[in-house]
């Protein structure tokens, strides 16, 4: 059951800028993720309710819940949403790969822990495979340099929300709190951008946009999410948090399935580098270091 909650967490954040590719843009971007942000407070709610989980947070903890809920479901969620239409999701899937260097590096800033250096060797790495894939697409014009650099801002505030994250756990705040109350709070701010924009709200009926909705909602927000944190109880944060090493390798055979991208030599090396760069970054095969490194990466 482990492995099979592994993979299925590995396969399905792997491919969740795929869905947002397939989505597409029948309505805004904002209004897309209004409605998976309001469906997924609402799963958290009713799950809330029913477990009454120990660990309720307390008004001192709710700014600090405001903020990661802020940054890494709304803000940072928008950005990405926006970057994956302008570029390509294995461009996006590599960026956002990037996490496992600025979340160490938040931490540090905001938290003052340790920040170890085989970050910056893994950092080094992670950025060169980024670079790598990037080259070609230099030449195409400033759309795709827009969506890289909206990405990589999407990426810093998740790496924020993590070192907030990381606070409340560090205050014994139970996740599914921190979840519901985060979730809830990005739905109100994503409901009040829409309604400031005059946007009218209809909700597509397409095929292709009711399953990404349905699968980024249900499955990636939410069944995922908590089957990592099985996996956070039976194997630990370190060995859990090696899946974001191979979200390159994932985002970037997906994309070439979909025809989205090409395979080419600076595909293959690119993800093959950023894998190597977060691996290392974690500290792949260094036991009990990466215990309290947050990955959030619903």
């Amino acid at each position: 059951m482990t492995n099979f909650m592994y993979i299925f967490c590995l396969i399905v954040w792997g491919l969740n800028f795929i869905a947002v590719k397939i989505q597409g843009t029948p309505v805004s971007l904002e209004l897309s993720l209004t409605y998976r942000l309001v469906m997924t407070a609402f799963l958290f709610l009713v799950l809330v309710w029913f477990l009454k989980p120990k660990g309720r947070p307390q008004r001192k903890d709710i700014p600090f819940i405001i903020v990661f809920g802020v940054c890494n479901f709304a803000l940072s969620y928008l950005c990405l949403y926006y970057a994956t239409i302008l570029s390509s999701a294995a461009i996006v899937t590599l960026i956002f790969s990037l996490k496992v260097i600025l979340t160490p590096i938040a931490l540090r800033v905001f938290l003052k822990e340790k920040l170890h250096s085989r970050v910056l060797l893994g950092g080094i790495l992670g950025v060169f495979g980024v670079c790598v894939i990037i080259y070609p697409t230099l030449n195409q014009g400033l759309t795709d340099l827009k969506g890289i650099m909206i990405a990589l801002l999407g990426t810093i505030l998740t790496a924020i929300g993590d070192a907030s994250s990381a606070r409340n756990a560090k205050l014994k705040v139970d996740p599914i709190y921190a979840n519901a109350i985060g979730f809830t709070v990005a739905s109100v701010l994503m409901g009040a951008i829409v309604l400031f924009q005059g946007q009218k709200i209809i909700l597509p009926t397409t095929v292709t946009y009711l399953s990404a909705l349905l699968y980024l909602t249900l499955i990636a927000s939410f069944m995922a999410w908590l089957f990592y944190l099985k996996l956070l109880e039976k194997i630990g944060g370190a060995k859990s948090g090696y899946m974001v090493a191979l979200f390159p390798a994932i985002g970037g055979i997906a994309s070439v399935l979909i025809g989205e991208s090409t395979p080419s030599i600076y595909l293959v090396v690119g993800c093959l580098t950023s894998c190597i760069g977060a691996a290392i970054a974690l500290g792949f095969g260094i036991r009990g270091q990466n215990d309290k490194l947050p990955v959030n990466v619903n």
